[in-house]
């Protein structure tokens, strides 16, 4: 059995951060990025959306949704990591810029968008 410098058997240790450091940037984790992509590419389907972009900054990631390149984005999701113990790292922006909502979980801040795809059939 091999042993670390901290004395821990070193097949059973574990990483952990550097006390204090902030990360240089804020990303989109793999799932986080997965739903968004998915709502992209249906919306893309519906003929809503065209084009994407992604900003990564060292306070927050966006995620901007275009009707065509030369625009405005239709909509912005942001991940604000320093929010997440106050009003929610997730924030919905409109093309105008204003919120449209806030919250702690992704899925509730892309419903708003997600509701756009329903169609209402009848019998």
């Amino acid at each position: 059995m091999s042993v670390g410098p901290a004395g821990l058997n070193s097949h059973h240790g574990s990483v952990v951060a550097f006390p204090g450091r902030k990360p240089l940037q804020v990303g989109f984790e793999r799932d986080e990025l997965m739903r968004i992509l998915d709502l992209y590419g249906r919306m893309v389907a519906a003929g809503l959306w065209r084009d994407y972009a992604m900003d990564f900054g060292k306070d927050a990631a966006n995620f901007s949704a275009f009707r065509r390149a030369a625009e405005r984005p239709q909509a912005r999701v942001e991940k604000r990591p320093s929010l997440r113990g106050k009003q929610g790292m997730w924030t919905l922006f409109g093309e105008a810029g204003q919120v449209l909502k806030r919250g702690h979980e992704l899925a509730g801040i892309l419903s708003p968008l997600e509701r756009k795809l329903l169609k209402v059939v009848e019998d």
